[in-house]
């Protein structure tokens, strides 16, 4: 799942052995796909689901996607955590379901292995779901989708195991709050999100509030067919996919509506912060609201932050700040598109003394860049980079696997990976000005920084 949020386990013995096979035809398939039509088929199971399915055949081998929407935006009001708990606890116990019997996770792991199978459950903002990467060889297939269908319809959850769980992710938490990057992210999230759940994240106390109930009432109510995309890519056939789509679905939860989501709010005011820490370099971020997936805009803003601040060392930012200033060893800007308006950001790290004159310099970069776009050779570099890069998108079943997805996710046109690269090629340096005049305010950006110049004051605003 992209964001995707999908994480798999390692892989098995099983799957290592034909990487040096797989690498050959991934690099076919991505030569082959780059010049002609992806075939996405797409339909509704009679479950709900809505299912899109590539038949490739280069590998024996089968991926599959089943995002829900059961993201971190429902986490209840202090329960942060409960979305990701409940998608990564999926292996770790099984009731007995459908005639397979039930299964602790040593029991789930063994039957994985077995098959040379991977699977993995997250979540990420917008959605959570689980992975599924197998042989589609007999009776490895089967086995491995009963498996994984037993997981997903009836998830056991058991008190000791989410007692663990609960820790381990209470430790990873402490452990990140420690790091000065993570701490200007979480404090840029609040600051752009300060009433949206896109702003909230988990803490070792809304974690430790979260109870085996809350995780089960979540699945329940999140984990239902008629909220769920599959996606398919491997060496199978349409009738094939057609009956793991079925068999994976049928018999998930009913199901309940989802919880009314507050409107993020665009136009925030420009705000300040300024946090100690004991790192020798400042951490500084920077950001707003901007843009949802299936926008208009989205090509013209993703040719015009190549130019910005996303083309790495031909990025503008990375030119002014770094090359010509020495400021910084890096520096980018991203746009995070989600089913609401995900962020527009720039990040740095810089020396503490130096992190006034920096910041200033990229503030002054994004307001000249707004206001006038793109030079003509640095549209025609950014689009002939993107452009021959695309088959680096998709030269594995993975990457596909996480493209279809988030094509069924959002609801892109099919076509939508066969015209990538005419759609880029077509962006003007007037619609890059157009729409970054309509999405980004840099005179409207949140602004952290993470131990800032010795003497500053600790927390500060700027309106």
């Amino acid at each position: 799942m992209s964001q995707s949020a999908t994480s798999f386990n390692a892989r098995p013995r099983t799957l290592r052995a034909l990487a040096g096979a797989a690498l050959g035809a991934a690099m076919l398939l991505a030569a082959q796909l780059a010049q002609a039509a992806i075939p996405i088929e797409h339909w509704t199971a009679s479950t709900g689901a809505r299912v899109y399915f590539v038949h490739s055949p280069s590998i024996p081998m089968l991926d599959v996607n089943i995002d829900f929407d059961a993201g971190s935006r429902y986490d209840p009001p202090g329960k942060a955590g409960l979305a990701t708990l409940t998608a990564a606890l999926l292996d770790k116990g099984a009731a007995a379901q459908d005639g397979q019997p039930a299964r602790d996770e040593a029991q789930i792991a063994d039957g994985f292995a077995d098959t040379g199978a991977a699977f993995g459950g997250a979540a990420g903002g917008d959605r959570g779901g689980i992975g599924l990467r197998t042989l589609t060889a007999q009776p490895e297939l089967d086995q491995s989708v009963a498996l994984a269908a037993q997981l997903i319809k009836a998830p056991s959850y058991p008190d000791a195991v989410v007692g663990r769980e609960k820790q381990r992710l209470i430790t990873a938490i402490r452990e990140a709050d420690t790091k000065p990057g993570v701490i200007a992210d979480k404090a840029l999230s609040k600051a752009m999100y300060p009433d949206h759940p896109y702003g909230i994240a988990a803490t070792p106390e809304s974690v430790q509030s979260i109870t085996r109930d809350d995780i089960t009432k979540f699945w329940r109510d999140n984990y239902g067919a008629q909220s769920a995309v599959v996606t398919l890519i491997g060496a199978i056939d349409r009738k094939q996919a057609e009956a793991l789509a079925e068999r994976l679905t049928r018999g998930l939860p009913q199901g309940g509506a989802a919880p009314a989501l507050p409107q993020v709010k665009l136009n925030i005011p420009a705000s300040e912060q300024r946090l100690p820490h004991p790192a020798q370099q400042s951490s500084v971020a920077i950001g707003q609201p901007s843009i949802a997936r299936g926008d208009p805009d989205y090509f013209a803003l993703l040719v015009g932050n190549y130019v910005l601040g996303g083309g790495g060392f031909s990025s503008r930012l990375t030119d002014e700040v770094r090359e010509k200033r020495g400021l910084t060893y890096g520096v980018d800007s991203y746009f995070a598109p989600s089913k609401q308006a995900g962020p527009f950001g720039i990040s740095l790290q810089t020396k503490k003394a130096q992190t006034d004159e920096a910041l200033a310099l990229v503030r002054q970069v994004l307001a000249r860049f707004v206001a006038e776009g793109p030079t003509e050779k640095e549209l025609r570099a950014a689009k002939d980079n993107l452009i021959n890069g695309f088959p680096l998108r998709i030269d594995n079943n993975r990457k596909l696997l996480t493209n279809v997805a988030n094509i069924g996710w959002y609801g892109l046109p099919l076509d939508y990976l066969d015209t990538w690269t005419a759609q880029v090629g077509k962006v003007t340096r007037e619609q890059v000005r157009a729409a970054f005049q309509r999405h980004v305010r840099p005179d409207g950006m949140a602004t952290v920084i993470v131990g800032g110049p010795v003497g500053s004051t600790p927390t500060a605003s700027r309106q």
